[in-house]
C-alpha cells in the first residue's frame, strides 16, 4: 500500500483498460486515428522518461499491466471499464470478454464490469443479461459517442437507454460508468456532452452514476448536475494526469469536486494505459491547493480526504472490504509474484517507489 504521512492509503484504480490497436486489429480508419488521439494524450501528460512508445502502446498485453498496476503496490486494486468500438476494431478494442482473463487469472485484485449499447435493441438487452450470468458484473461502462454505422452516438436520457438502465437495476447491476469527458478522434464532442447524467440521475435513484473525467471540459455542467442528484460521482481519469504539467488546474478540478460533491463522491482512477499508475499515484497523493485555492474553495487535500478520494469511496460502491483485502494480499499471486509481503504484512504500507 502506499503511505501519506505515516498513514497506510488503499489505492483502488477505479478506471483501468487492457486495449487491442494493433494493426491487424483495425478495420477503419477511425481505430487509427483513436489510438493516435490516445497516444497524443499520453506523451502531452506523461513525464518525458516514463513515455512509451507507440508499438508498446497499441498493445502491451496483460503481464506488463498487471506489472504496472501492482508491481511496485502503487495501486492494490483495479476496475476494469470495457470500451468495445466495434466499427473501428474487429475484435473489439476492450472488451468485457478480453478483460475477463485477466480479471480471472487474479479475481482479489480486479473488479470486471461489462458495458450496454442500447441501439442494439433486444439483442443488447439479452448480452447485458448475459454478461451478469457469466461474470456477475457489478457495473456497465458506457461510451455515448460510440459510432454504429451511420449513428454517431446515443443519449443516456433517450426511451432506449432508460430500457437499459431499467435491466440494470432489475439486475442488480448498480455503477453505471459513462465516459463524459474529452472527445477522441474522430467520435464527436457533443456526444460526450454530461447533460444526459442529469435525468437519467433522478429518473433511477437506485443506481449510481459515475461521471468518468468529471465531464471536461464541461465541469461546471457536471457540479451543478453533481449537486443536486446524490447518486452522482465524479471519475478522475484523465484530471488526474493534469498533475504532469497543469499542478494548478489539478488544484482547481479538486476544489470544485470537493466544494460541490463533498469528499465522498470523487473517485481516483488512472485510464490506464493513458497513463500508468506506476507513476501517477505518487503525483496525486502529492499534489498540493494554492493558497488561494485553499482559501476560496475551504477544502483541503489531506491525508482523510485522500483515503477516501484513492480508494475508499471505490469500495464503498463496489462493496470491496478494505480490511479483508489486506488480509488476503498478505500472501496472494500478486503478492508472491512481487515480492509485496513488507507491504501488506508490516505494521505500515510502503511509499511507492
Amino acid at each position: 500500500m502506499y503511505e501519506m504521512d505515516g498513514e497506510e492509503i488503499f489505492v483502488i484504480d477505479g478506471h483501468v483498460h487492457l486495449w487491442d490497436a494493433r494493426q491487424e486489429n483495425i478495420i477503419h480508419e477511425g481505430g487509427e486515428q483513436f489510438i493516435q488521439c490516445f497516444y497524443d494524450y499520453h506523451t502531452g501528460f506523461t513525464p518525458e522518461e516514463k513515455q512509451w512508445d507507440i508499438d508498446e502502446y497499441r498493445h502491451y498485453g496483460a503481464d506488463k499491466m498487471t506489472e504496472d498496476l501492482f508491481g511496485n503496490a502503487a495501486a492494490d486494486m483495479a476496475i476494469f471499464q470495457p470500451t468495445y468500438l466495434d466499427d473501428f476494431y474487429d475484435e473489439g478494442f476492450n472488451t468485457t470478454e478480453q478483460n475477463a482473463e485477466l480479471a480471472e487469472e487474479y479475481p482479489e485484485r480486479f473488479v470486471l464490469n461489462g458495458s450496454f449499447d442500447p441501439r442494439d435493441g433486444e439483442e443488447g438487452l439479452r448480452y447485458l443479461e448475459h454478461l451478469k450470468e457469466e461474470y456477475d458484473i457489478p457495473g456497465v461502462k458506457l461510451y455515448t459517442a460510440e459510432w454504429r454505422g451511420e449513428s454517431k452516438g446515443w443519449r443516456l436520457d433517450s426511451d432506449e437507454a432508460f430500457e437499459f438502465l431499467e435491466k440494470c437495476a432489475d439486475l442488480g447491476i448498480e455503477n453505471i460508468n459513462a465516459h463524459k469527458g474529452p472527445t477522441i478522434r474522430p467520435l464527436n464532442r457533443d456526444a460526450f456532452d454530461v447533460k444526459d447524467i442529469d435525468d437519467a440521475a433522478s429518473s433511477f435513484p437506485e443506481l449510481n452514476f459515475i461521471v468518468n473525467h468529471v465531464g471536461l471540459p464541461r465541469l461546471d455542467d457536471f457540479c451543478w448536475i453533481a449537486a443536486q442528484e446524490p447518486n452522482v460521482y465524479g471519475g478522475l481519469a484523465v484530471a488526474s494526469a493534469m498533475t504532469t504539467n497543469r499542478p494548478r488546474k489539478f488544484g482547481e478540478i479538486m476544489g470544485e469536486l470537493l466544494y460541490w460533491l463533498g469528499e465522498d463522491r470523487v473517485l481516483f482512477g488512472s485510464d490506464y494505459a493513458l497513463w500508468n499508475p506506476d507513476w501517477l499515484v505518487d503525483q496525486v497523493m502529492n499534489a498540493e491547493l494554492t493558497d488561494e485555492q485553499r482559501d476560496e474553495y475551504g477544502v483541503e487535500l489531506d491525508v482523510e480526504t485522500m483515503k477516501k478520494v484513492m480508494g475508499e469511496n471505490v469500495a464503498e460502491l463496489y462493496d470491496i472490504d478494505i480490511e479483508e483485502k489486506k488480509r488476503q494480499f498478505r500472501d496472494d499471486d500478486i503478492t508472491e509474484r512481487f515480492d509485496l509481503g513488507a507491504h501488506y504484512g508490516g505494521d505500515a504500507g510502503a511509499a511507492a517507489d
